[in-house]
Formats: C-alpha cells, sequence, structure tokens
C-alpha cells in the first residue's frame, strides 16, 4: 500500500500535489517531507509557502540535531524570513551553533525567539558571534536558559560592535553581578538597545549600581527591567536621577 501511495506520488500533477501541502502545517513541511524523493524536494523549493514565508513559529515542537541541519538547510536558501520564533524546542547548545552559522550573514531576519531551549555557555558564544557580525537582527528573545554570568560575558561583547539590536530579553538565566557589571560595559557604548530585561536573575545591590552608573552615558535605552532580583529598596536611590528622564523607565 504505502509503494502504492509512493508511486502515486510520483506521478500526481504538480497543481494536486500543492494542494495536499496546503494541508500541511510548517513542522511537517519541513522535517516530514524532505528527501522523500527528488522531484517532492524540487516541488517543495518551488511551493510558495516555501517561497513567501516571513514568519516561521515552531514553539514547543522538539527539534533534534537532525530536524535543526533540514532547518539550516531550509534557511540557507530562504531569503524572506524575518521572524523565527523556535522557543522551547530542545536546540542546546549545539543546535544554537548550527542555528547561527545559518543566520550570521541573513539579509532578512529581524526576530530571533530561542527562549526555553537549555542554552548555556557555548551557546552564548556562538550568539555573541552572531551579534557581532549580523547587521538585521533588532530583537533576540533569550528567556530562561542557563546562560549564566560567563555567557553574559560573551553575549556583552558581542553587544560592544553590534549597532542594529533594539531588544534584548535574558530574563532567568542565573545572571549575578559580574554578568551585570559586562552588561553595563556595554551599555556605556552601545547606541542601539532600547530595551533590557533582566527580570528573574540573581542581581544584587551592588549589580544594580552597575547599571545605574551606566545609564549615565547611555542614551538609547528607554527600559530595564529588574523585577525579582535580589535587589534591596535601599539600591533603588541609585536609579533616581536616571528615571527622571524622560522616556527611560525603570522596574525594580
Amino acid at each position: 500500500m504505502a509503494e502504492k501511495n509512493f508511486r502515486s506520488l510520483l506521478t500526481l500533477p504538480v497543481e494536486l500535489v500543492y494542494r495536499i501541502l496546503d494541508k500541511l502545517d510548517m513542522f511537517t513541511l519541513l522535517f516530514s517531507m524532505q528527501n522523500v524523493c527528488m522531484r517532492l524536494d524540487v516541488i517543495l523549493r518551488m511551493y510558495s509557502r516555501y517561497q513567501k514565508i516571513e514568519t516561521l513559529k515552531l514553539l514547543g515542537n522538539h527539534i533534534d540535531l537532525e530536524k535543526v541541519k533540514y532547518l539550516v538547510k531550509f534557511l540557507q536558501n530562504n531569503n524572506t524570513i524575518s521572524q523565527l520564533k523556535l522557543g522551547n524546542s530542545g536546540i542546546g547548545d549545539i543546535g544554537t551553533q548550527y542555528l547561527v552559522k545559518a543566520l550570521l550573514h541573513s539579509k532578512t531576519l529581524t526576530h530571533l525567539d530561542i527562549r526555553y531551549n537549555k542554552i548555556g555557555l557555548q551557546g552564548a558564544k556562538y550568539l555573541a558571534n552572531l551579534l557581532q557580525h549580523n547587521t538585521t537582527l533588532t530583537t533576540l528573545y533569550l528567556g530562561h536558559n542557563e546562560i549564566g554570568d560567563e555567557g553574559t560575558q560573551y553575549l556583552a561583547a558581542g553587544l560592544l560592535k553590534n549597532s542594529t539590536l533594539t531588544n534584548l530579553n535574558l530574563w532567568g538565566n542565573r545572571i549575578e553581578n559580574l554578568g551585570t557589571k559586562s552588561l553595563s560595559i556595554a551599555l556605556k557604548h552601545n547606541r542601539a538597545l532600547v530595551t533590557l530585561d533582566l527580570r528573574y536573575n540573581q542581581i544584587s545591590d551592588r549589580g544594580a549600581r552597575y547599571l545605574a552608573d551606566a545609564l549615565q552615558y547611555n542614551t538609547t535605552l528607554t527600559m530595564l527591567n529588574l523585577e525579582n532580583n535580589s535587589i534591596s529598596l535601599h539600591a533603588r536611590q541609585y536609579f533616581a536621577t536616571e528615571m527622571k528622564k524622560v522616556p527611560l523607565r525603570v522596574w525594580l
């Protein structure tokens, strides 16, 4: 029966194959329809949803290394995707490495969401490289990963050489004062970042002091969220002057 269905796929008119593809979600198209046969590969490359897709949502799907490689191949041949959402997909550090290679010189990507992916130090190194070389990315969601202080140091180094990222979300990444210090140094020189989300980390009064000092030099940041850290009421005075700036808002 399977052989008969396969022969039908080989002989069906292209228009009918397109109608079948229209019923499938992008996850199935990307990871179950590739390399079935040469004819289908050609049809997929010409398929309009492939050619015109601007937002690719694969949230909550388990994407192992083999699937990451399929995704990378697709991204390398795509020039329309502006938003890539891979939250809670389990790509980890190795998957991040492959992903960054595909996106390093993308001319269309503006929004990358890879929250909840168990990305640690090595993944942060790859993402720092992305920040240094990609010139279109404006929003990076990295919430609830495992980047820590050392990984944050690499990201901060990437920010020093980046002039396009405007929104960075790092909530829930076990960032303490050392990582916060590195971010503060980057903020003193970065002239692009508009929002920085550091909620649910382990930043104390010392880290708050670093950030407050950086805001004296930064002229572009309009939102800094530090809620659910270990910052005392006393330390809030560090931001008293900076919070008077319009339109800067600091949440503590």
